[in-house]
C-alpha cells in the first residue's frame, strides 16, 4: 500500500524494505538459520539471491545494505510481465480465487479487523523495537576499535565500544531509569524473547547484558590486547559504510533519551543519529488453529498466509513461508496436488510450528531451530556437532528431493534475467 499509505516505520515505497535490522543473522550451515537459508537457495530464493547480492560485512551473520536490497527485490518483481502492482490498501479478504495474504509485521487496521472477522478469534499481538543507526563519521575512532568476535568473517567486521566495569553499571543504570513510550493501558506489553528492548533486558539483572548483545567474550582490543569488561557492537549498515547500527539496541526509549544514554557509550558522545529506535505494534494469528501445513486456512483453502502474521518471526523465516506458499501455490495452479515440505528440512519444521493443532490456547512466534527439524535418522547420536552434521545432510538432500517432485512443468526460472547470481558458499556442506 506505500507510499500512498504509510506504516509508523517504513521509509520507502520500494518491496522488502527492512526497518527492525539489516541482519538475516547467521549464515553458518551448522546452524538452524544457516541452513533455512541453504534450503532457500535450493528452491530458487529471490530473497537469497539479492541478499547475497546486497552482502556487507558481518563475521558468520547475512547482513546487507538495506536499500541497495529492497531494490533489487523491487527490480525483479517490477520487471516480471506477468505481475500487476497496486498500490493500495488493502481493506478486506477477496470473497473468491486463490488468495495469499501476506503481510506483517505492521498489517494495517482495516485487514488486520478483517482478518480477525473472518477467524472469529481476538487478534494476537506482541510489541517489537528496532535498533538505532548512526552515522560512520560521527563516530570517536580513538575511542573504538574493528573485530569481530573470535576473528570471524574477515576479523574485522564490527566496530566494536569497550566499557569498563564502571561505565557499564552507570549504562545499566540509565537504561533502569531512562524514560520509555508508554504501552496503551488497554494492551499488554508482550515481547518477543529474541528481539527484546534493550533496556527491559537490563531490568532483569545486572549481568543480563554482559552476557548478551554487550558480552566481551572473543573481543580483545587489540591495541592492549584485554578483553573489556563490556562491549557494544555496532555493525555496518550499508555498503558505502557510511552507518552503523547498534547491535541488540532495540529500544523503546524516548528520543530524548536515547540521545542522553547512548551518548555515554565511549566513542559515540557525538553520535549523529540516522535513525532512533522504535517500539511497534506486531500483529500475527493463532496459526496452528487455523492453517494446515501449506500455510492454507483449514476451512477454506484457497486463502492462504504467509510472512510474520504466521506466527513465525524474523525476516528470513517470514521470507520462507512466502516461498512455501508460493511453490505450493504453483502446483494447484498446475493441476497438482501439492507436495508438503518434509518435517526433516528447516523449512517443513516451519509449517509444522504454524500447522500442528494447539493443545494450549497460547501460540508465540519462533524463530527457526534445530529443535524444531525432526531428525529422520534411526540411530542416535549423542555428540551434538555430529548430530547437528547428520540432520543438516539429510535436511539438503530432502529439500533437494522437495525442489524436484515440486518443480514446474516449464521452468522455474522465468526471472533469471533480472534475478542475482547466488553467490557460491564459502563454507558448509554442497548446496546441490
Amino acid at each position: 500500500m506505500r507510499p500512498r499509505k504509510t506504516t509508523p516505520v517504513h521509509e520507502t515505497a520500494q518491496f522488502a524494505e527492512m526497518v527492525c535490522s539489516n541482519s538475516f543473522r547467521s549464515d553458518n550451515p551448522q546452524n538452524a538459520v544457516g541452513l533455512l537459508k541453504r534450503e532457500m537457495a535450493l528452491l530458487d530464493s529471490l530473497v537469497i539471491a539479492c541478499a547475497r547480492q546486497s552482502r556487507v560485512p558481518a563475521g558468520d551473520a547475512l547482513a546487507v545494505d538495506r536499500r541497495q536490497f529492497s531494490e533489487s527485490v523491487s527490480r525483479a518483481i517490477e520487471s516480471e510481465a506477468s505481475i500487476e502492482i497496486v498500490r493500495d490498501e488493502a481493506l478486506d479478504i477477496p470473497p473468491d480465487g486463490f488468495v495469499v495474504i501476506a503481510t506483517g509485521p505492521l498489517t494495517s487496521p482495516a485487514l488486520a479487523e478483517a482478518i480477525r472477522a473472518r477467524l472469529g478469534t481476538e487478534a494476537l499481538y506482541f510489541y517489537d523495537s528496532m535498533a538505532p543507526i548512526v552515522t560512520a563519521d560521527s563516530i570517536d575512532p580513538a575511542k573504538t576499535y574493528f573485530a569481530s568476535r573470535y576473528g570471524k568473517g574477515d576479523g574485522d567486521d564490527y566496530l566494536n565500544c569497550p566499557m569498563t566495569r564502571e561505565q557499564y553499571e552507570e549504562f545499566i543504570a540509565d537504561l533502569r531509569s531512562g524514560e520509555t513510550v508508554p504501552i496503551h493501558d488497554f494492551e499488554k506489553g508482550i515481547y518477543f524473547e529474541g528481539c527484546l528492548p534493550i533496556e527491559v533486558m537490563a531490568e532483569r539483572g545486572i549481568e543480563t547484558l554482559r552476557h548478551g548483545p554487550l558480552k566481551p567474550m572473543g573481543l580483545e582490543d587489540p591495541r592492549t590486547g584485554e578483553r573489556p569488561y563490556a562491549v557494544v557492537q555496532l555493525r555496518q549498515d550499508d555498503l558505502a559504510r557510511d552507518h552503523f547500527n547498534l547491535v541488540g539496541f532495540q529500544t523503546k526509549l524516548k528520543v530524548g533519551e536515547q540521545k542522553r544514554i547512548f551518548r555515554k557509550i565511549p566513542g559515540l558522545g557525538e553520535a549523529e543519529f540516522v535513525r532512533y529506535g522504535m517500539l511497534h505494534r506486531n500483529t500475527y494469528i493463532h496459526a496452528p488453529a487455523h492453517l494446515d501445513r501449506f500455510f492454507r486456512l483449514r476451512d477454506e483453502p484457497r486463502i492462504f498466509f504467509a510472512g510474520q502474521i504466521t506466527g513465525v518471526e524474523g525476516y528470513l523465516e517470514s521470507a520462507a513461508t512466502g516461498l512455501y506458499v508460493g511453490r505450493t501455490l504453483a502446483q494447484l495452479l498446475e493441476g497438482r496436488e501439492p507436495r508438503p515440505a518434509p518435517f526433516d528440512t528447516a523449512l517443513g519444521s516451519l509449517s509444522r510450528h504454524c500447522s500442528e493443532r494447539p493443545k494450549t490456547k497460547t501460540f508465540e512466534p519462533m524463530n527457526v531451530t534445530f529443535g524444531m527439524i525432526e531428525d529422520a535418522s534411526k540411530d542416535p547420536v549423542r555428540d551434538r556437532a555430529k548430530r547437528r552434521e547428520r540432520v543438516v545432510a539429510h535436511a539438503l538432500d530432502s529439500i533437494a528431493a522437495y525442489a524436484r517432485e515440486t518443480a514446474g512443468r516449464e521452468s522455474s526460472r522465468s526471472m533469471d534475467h533480472e534475478r542475482p547470481e547466488p553467490a557460491l558458499e564459502p563454507r558448509g556442506p554442497d548446496r546441490a
